[in-house]
């Protein structure tokens, strides 16, 4: 007998798995819009030199927002309490700084794999119960928890003052942070678009897809033999990680890091920018964060006193009318003032 008659013979792909397969070969492929979004992302590092530190911050927002996005647009786990990595990641880059080495890749890594081991030791509490009011209390429960350690812990955290003499090294060795945010911008921007690489490519896959199974319909994604627990706890990991990666890159462009970083404002922040960008894809996070943060810039310097009014009052609009509702809004006045040029 021949070596080829001895192979075993592969099943043909059955048509629905030939569609998933281009489902998914779809959904992977890059459309203009993209090119054209990361284009624009490009050129603002030349064409607006004197808003650097404003994009820096806005940067980071949408990392933040990326990674909620993961775990509530993608696997619908909701959360309160996404600060907690936010602000593990800003303090493991602070330390860092302070007590390793100054070089930036390397506070940056360390706080993704502290950030991801919390998500891995607390994951598993979203579990206990498939109660969202339930998730909601654990995860909130998790960033008190944490924000007061940080505070009792002075000693290592520098408590209510903070921690100082944060330097961080050139980057590569050659660029220097500046006090324009040129080097910090750049840095912000490399690490958000490689991390939104993977982010991608993850939501893509067969695994992003088991993911949207469970986020429909968890009963029926467990009959069919997707392990639903280990699903959620490693996205749930892994959104932790790209939270403290952005922790980071807050510590590491301002050289500064206190409790503020592990606050109930930065959750909260991060789901209203998730309603304003939109929740189930992933530029939804890096739209709503480039929304907010220019919505607050400019409220606050036209009503310095009042701009929570008025970011509170696009968000209750927002949320009464719809999104969908809202974008149709143009096209709908197009087809109205055809519709009376033709009468």
């Amino acid at each position: 007998m021949t070596e080829t008659s001895l192979s075993p013979v592969r099943p043909a792909p059955s048509p629905a798995d030939a569609r998933v397969s281009r489902d998914l070969l779809r959904r992977g492929r890059w459309k203009p819009a993209e090119f054209a979004f990361w284009l624009m992302v490009a050129a603002s590092l030349f064409f607006l030199p004197d808003r650097h530190l404003l994009l820096s911050e806005i940067a980071i927002l949408g990392l933040f927002a990326m990674s909620l996005d993961l775990i509530l647009g993608y696997a619908g786990v909701v959360s309160l309490g996404h600060g907690a990595f936010f602000g593990l990641g800003a303090y493991v880059a602070g330390l860092t700084s302070l007590h390793l080495t100054g070089e930036p890749l390397t506070g940056l890594t360390l706080a993704m794999g502290a950030a991801a081991l919390l998500g891995v030791a607390t994951g598993p509490l979203l579990l206990l119960r498939a109660s969202d009011l339930t998730r909601l209390m654990v995860t909130l429960g998790v960033a008190m928890l944490v924000l007061e350690g940080a505070n009792q812990a002075a000693w290592l955290t520098g408590g209510a003052d903070g921690l100082t003499g944060v330097m961080i090294d050139p980057l590569l060795g050659r660029f220097e942070f500046d006090l324009f945010g040129t080097t910090g911008y750049a840095y912000c921007l490399i690490v958000t678009f490689t991390l939104f690489l993977i982010a991608r490519r993850v939501v893509t896959s067969p695994y992003g897809l088991s993911l949207r199974a469970i986020r429909d319909n968890p009963l029926r994604a467990r009959s069919m033999g997707i392990p639903v627990g280990r699903r959620i706890l490693g996205l749930y990991a892994f959104s932790a990680a790209i939270a403290g990666a952005a922790g980071a890159l807050l510590t590491q462009t301002t050289m500064f890091v206190s409790l503020d970083v592990l606050a109930f404002h930065r959750s909260a922040d991060v789901l209203l920018i998730l309603v304003l960008g939109g929740v189930g894809y992933l530029y939804g996070g890096l739209l709503g964060a480039i929304g907010f943060k220019l919505l607050q810039d400019w409220f606050s310097a036209i009503t310095p006193q009042y701009w929570m009014f008025w970011m509170g009052l696009v968000l209750l609009v927002i949320v009464l009318i719809g999104r969908e509702r809202l974008n149709a809004l143009p096209r709908t006045l197009l087809t109205r003032r055809d519709k009376g040029g033709r009468t």
